[in-house]
């Protein structure tokens, strides 16, 4: 399109439609095809996560939560999310005992796991991260033992180093099944 050209409103709004459907309609696909992960990046504390964006179901502002009594201190209470009762894990209290505090960038990270969703406080999300598969797998090992069990490895994106974070081996650790006291 010349500058030059003088459109009409509509043709310039029918100018805009045709170019981001050319460039919307087959992004998908395209990533996929390329051989490349993504992911959904976050924080945690000081630490950088990225989980696959299969495990994580939705992103969600922190919804008011309801206490449960004789609970550990890292379960905050239960959120009422559409009707359904989804127990609100602070996961900065439960991987490093350091309360996560709330900002306008805190976030909830809804998780199924066997019976149910959990949410997961985090500090902040970062939003979808895309790798090489290769790159997954040259991770360097994790260091931290408070976190091993749930890292399959480190990478590096951007100058950022992120966790390899299973929301699965979360999800299973009979340590994080059980809530009570």
């Amino acid at each position: 399109m010349s500058e030059n050209v003088a459109l009409t409103p509509f043709e310039l709004l029918a100018h805009y439609e045709r170019a981001c459907l050319a460039h919307s309609a087959d992004a998908p696909e395209r990533v996929e095809s390329l051989g490349l992960w993504r992911g959904i990046g976050f924080r945690v504390g000081r630490r950088a996560f990225v989980s696959g964006i299969e495990e994580i179901n939705e992103l969600l502002a922190v919804p008011p939560l309801t206490n449960v009594p004789g609970t550990q201190p890292w379960l905050m209470g239960v959120a009422n999310v559409r009707g359904n009762l989804v127990p609100a894990i602070d996961l900065g209290r439960f991987l490093f005992d350091e309360r996560t505090p709330s900002s306008e960038r805190t976030r909830l990270l809804l998780v199924r796991q066997h019976g149910g969703t959990v949410g997961l406080l985090v500090d902040e999300v970062f939003g979808q991260r895309t790798m090489d598969h290769e790159l997954r797998g040259q991770g360097e090992e994790e260091r931290d033992p408070r976190v091993a069990r749930f890292v399959a490895g480190n990478v590096t994106l951007d100058e950022q180093s992120y966790g390899l974070f299973s929301m699965s081996r979360l999800v299973r650790a009979p340590d994080f099944r059980q809530a009570a006291l």
